[in-house]
């Protein structure tokens, strides 16, 4: 069965694209969901439509991850953190903790958005990227202080 889809399937397609899926998982997921719609004429030409606004809107909303990127580069958050011998945490640091953060230094930034492979564990400064858009990463510095 032939489908367009209306929304980015990481493993299946992008935006607009033309897919071939099995009927059930047309039938059962992607309709139901509104993440396609049927490969008909007509709905090429509102797909096409709609794909043309959603171009327009992420090159606004790239810009924009652009402008804040320059903002957010070199910027410096401390977090202190309870320690014991050798600089070993009691707890770890998580995403959450680097967007509460930021959020004190002004920055809304979803905790989604921070790129951090593993928690930290260790006293010390560590470079966090923030992904703020599919094309637009930012890199951060964060320092991890014992907390007296």
């Amino acid at each position: 069965m032939e489908v367009i889809l209306r929304e980015d399937i990481e493993k299946l397609g992008a935006r607009g694209e033309v897919v071939k899926v099995a009927a059930g998982y047309a039938r059962n997921f992607l309709l139901p969901k509104r993440l396609a719609v049927m490969a008909t004429d007509s709905n090429k030409k509102i797909i096409e439509q709609e794909r043309h606004a959603h171009l327009r809107k992420d090159a606004k909303l790239q810009s924009e991850a652009a402008d804040l990127s320059k903002l957010l580069n070199g910027v410096s958050v401390t977090i202190k953190q309870k320690a014991g011998e050798n600089d070993q945490l009691f707890g770890s640091i998580g995403t959450k903790d680097i967007a509460e953060a930021l959020a004190l230094k002004n920055f809304t930034i979803d905790r989604r958005k921070v790129q951090l492979e593993e928690p930290i564990k260790q006293l010390g400064e560590f470079k966090v990227p923030v992904r703020l858009h599919r094309d637009v990463t930012a890199e951060i510095t964060v320092v991890v202080a014992k907390e007296e």
